[in-house]
């Protein structure tokens, strides 16, 4: 950080001003953003999805909870693993606090992976989390929304995630994806986001882009090296 720009308050005053113009554009744009993104047309789910989760089997309907809005956080944790993805664990540090307050905005947040259900739920515990997790291991949920690939398709790159056959290095992926139920009781599929449109979930990030130094990541081998499980930091 060694040689910044050092001015007096008047010429400070000047350069903010006119970034928070800049700011002003940025917020307007991004509010026409998320207008245009609720009114993507809708795709209905047809499909039978049943979860083993801590209240038994249930449907993909009953995940809503009684509500008409659902949130599903694709958590990385192939069955074959010990423990949950920590670039996944640091958004759920993130919105494990904030399911309260979306429940009264008629939205339930559900986490969704492919490990069995013991081992999500003995993670969860680890990590001190409250929100609902449920396993996709018997069904083909994962594998439908884009987020679940065979060794094979890693091998050749030919991984399909974020919308295109780009590759992934492991066979579970991160995302998000959102649903919505009738009065009738059909599902309908939104929205769903992965890689960098997950950026905007993580509010730890926010904080480090207004900091002289921003997110530092740079020189690191991918831009989430240096996250650690919350119990993992050490002092």
């Amino acid at each position: 950080m060694a040689g910044h720009d050092v001015v007096d308050t008047d010429a400070w005053l000047s350069a903010r001003k006119a970034l928070l113009q800049q700011e002003k554009k940025f917020t307007r744009a991004r509010d026409a953003l998320s207008a245009a993104r609720r009114a993507l047309p809708w795709r209905k789910v047809d499909k039978d999805y049943v979860f083993d989760g801590p209240d038994g089997k249930q449907r993909l309907a009953d995940l809503f909870d009684g509500r008409s809005q659902l949130l599903i956080y694709h958590f990385m944790f192939d069955p074959t693993w010990d423990e949950g993805c920590k670039s996944c664990s640091f958004i759920a540090d993130h919105y494990d606090p904030a399911v309260m307050h979306l429940a009264q905005r008629d939205v339930t947040l559900v986490t969704v992976s492919k490990a069995p259900l013991e081992k999500l739920q003995a993670f969860r515990k680890r990590m001190g989390w409250s929100f609902k997790w449920v396993s996709s291991f018997d069904n083909d949920f994962n594998r439908d929304f884009g987020v679940t690939f065979t060794q094979d398709e890693i091998d050749s790159g030919k991984a399909h995630y974020n919308y295109a056959d780009k590759g992934f290095p492991t066979t579970e992926a991160p995302g998000l994806s959102v649903f919505t139920r009738d009065d009738d009781g059909q599902v309908f599929h939104t929205y769903s986001s992965y890689g960098r449109g997950l950026d905007m979930f993580l509010t730890a990030y926010h904080y480090l882009d207004v900091v002289p130094k921003g997110r530092d990541e740079d020189a690191l081998p991918y831009s989430m090296s240096w996250v650690r499980l919350h119990d993992a930091y050490g002092a």
